[in-house]
């Protein structure tokens, strides 16, 4: 077996134990209480952790523990009972590790979600079986096809209410599938739930024998997540430049970072970006030992055959399947900070490990959740608005579109002056787009960023 394949064979049996997933859902869709289930029902959760929650419970009156008080932990969310910021749990089975993103469901914090779904694999998007698909709904199954999440899960939550009538879970799983799938959402699995009962969340249920499907657990433990990364151009942005310059290492120059996406071998032909010097990769260093071939997200130390000038925010990437760079980017964004995003407003934009200056020459549009349509020329984006930009940067970047790749096409707005962050983008085109040519904007005021 040559080197290259043992190397993927590893990424196929260890990257599949770490799962990455978000959930979403209106509010009052008992998001909360699903996840505090399926950790309460994992044995994940930790003898003072469910005192507390007991004892919490039992103060207001509530004869049996509320397990979503094991995920809102901010006062505000216990007060009104929703959960307004982002909650990361961490936990663990027999066969994978899971890193869970809990995501508000108001409209006011989609923002959040975009935060939260980002480097999700899966989501699980919660619909309460009375209401059946809603708006937020809706709206949550289009970010998630915004952010390329390849696997969403539908929970029909709620179906003790509804005498786990099979034909509402029907209806509700088909016009779901049906709007998902039209946003280009490649996979979706419709499962019957009760959190409050613990029904197909971690153990089958006893009272819905016409479902023969997983329960929740058991569709996160053995959802195929992993791609072959030898499928994806190589891309390796520099984070830090290794010269220990000692005796024993007087000329040793290595380049430090984390592989963004696919392979990199020793022997390959590189292209460094954005110079676009060429040399020749020979030798890779990881974990302080020296390995033929490493691969995304492995962290390792490249060395070059020619004393190149690489500094932090440079791009080292296969010469065969190199990006191109461009000082113009067309992308799709969610704004994420309170203070609105303007056309000829100065940000720095940051991509993997480089930030450069950039000016925002037009918003063509805004899109509309509810429907998907696009309002063109809005002018400014505000909190939790989702559109189309245009920018213009100082220096070129490589960036592939984010529908190739999420880590390498995907960017943040950060404002000049206090670093705030702004925006988060995606490079290339969206699932819908305008249907009209939007107006052009007035020209910006680039006086000082002459670029």
């Amino acid at each position: 077996m040559s080197t290259t394949t043992s190397a993927i064979d590893a990424v196929d049996a260890g990257a599949t134990s770490l799962l990455r997933f978000a959930t979403a859902g209106s509010v009052d869709d008992g998001k909360s209480t699903l996840v505090g289930r399926l950790l309460h029902d994992s044995k994940s959760v930790l003898a003072d952790q469910l005192e507390a929650v007991e004892h919490a419970s039992r103060s207001r009156g509530q004869e049996a523990p509320d397990l979503a008080l094991l995920t809102d932990g901010l006062r505000a969310e216990r007060e009104q009972g929703i959960t307004i910021d982002v909650a990361y749990r961490y936990f663990a089975t027999p066969r994978r590790r899971f890193i869970l993103a809990d995501t508000p469901g108001h409209v006011q914090y989609t923002r959040n979600m975009v935060t939260g779904a980002s480097t999700a694999e899966l989501a699980v998007v919660l619909v309460d079986a009375r209401n059946g698909v809603v708006e937020q709904t809706r709206r949550h199954a289009a970010v998630a096809a915004l952010l390329r999440v390849p696997h969403v899960v539908l929970a029909v939550n709620k179906m003790d209410l509804v005498d786990y009538a099979e034909p509402v879970f029907a209806a509700i799983a088909e016009e779901f599938t049906t709007y998902a799938a039209s946003l280009g959402v490649p996979e979706i699995t419709a499962i019957p739930i009760s959190a409050l009962a613990g029904d197909n969340v971690v153990t089958p249920s006893a009272t819905m024998d016409w479902y023969g499907g997983p329960t929740v657990l058991e569709h996160l433990e053995t959802v195929a997540v992993v791609a072959d990364p030898s499928d994806d151009p190589g891309r390796f942005p520099v984070q830090y430049v290794i010269r220990p310059q000692t005796a024993e290492h007087p000329d040793y120059r290595g380049y430090a970072g984390q592989i963004a996406s696919g392979v990199l071998r020793v022997g390959d032909a590189v292209t460094v970006l954005p110079s676009g010097r060429t040399s020749t990769i020979e030798a890779i260093d990881a974990l302080g030992q020296a390995v033929d071939v490493a691969w995304a997200p492995q962290s390792v130390t490249v060395r070059l055959s020619d004393d190149l000038d690489i500094s932090r925010g440079d791009l080292i990437a296969p010469t065969a399947t190199a990006p191109g760079g461009s000082q113009d980017i067309e992308a799709t964004v969610c704004h994420v900070a309170d203070r609105p995003l303007t056309v000829g407003q100065r940000v720095l934009l940051k991509h993997t490990t480089r930030t450069v200056k950039a000016i925002v020459k037009d918003i063509p549009s805004r899109l509309t959740l509810d429907d998907l349509s696009q309002h063109p020329a809005p002018g400014e984006l505000v909190a939790n608005d989702i559109g189309r930009i245009v920018l213009r940067t100082a220096e070129p970047l490589a960036l592939d579109a984010y529908a190739d790749s999420r880590r390498t096409g995907s960017f943040l707005l950060i404002d000049p002056a206090d670093g705030t962050t702004l925006t988060a983008g995606m490079a290339g085109t969206a699932f819908a787009e305008a249907a009209e040519e939007a107006a052009p904007a007035a020209a910006a005021d680039d006086e000082g960023w002459d670029f």
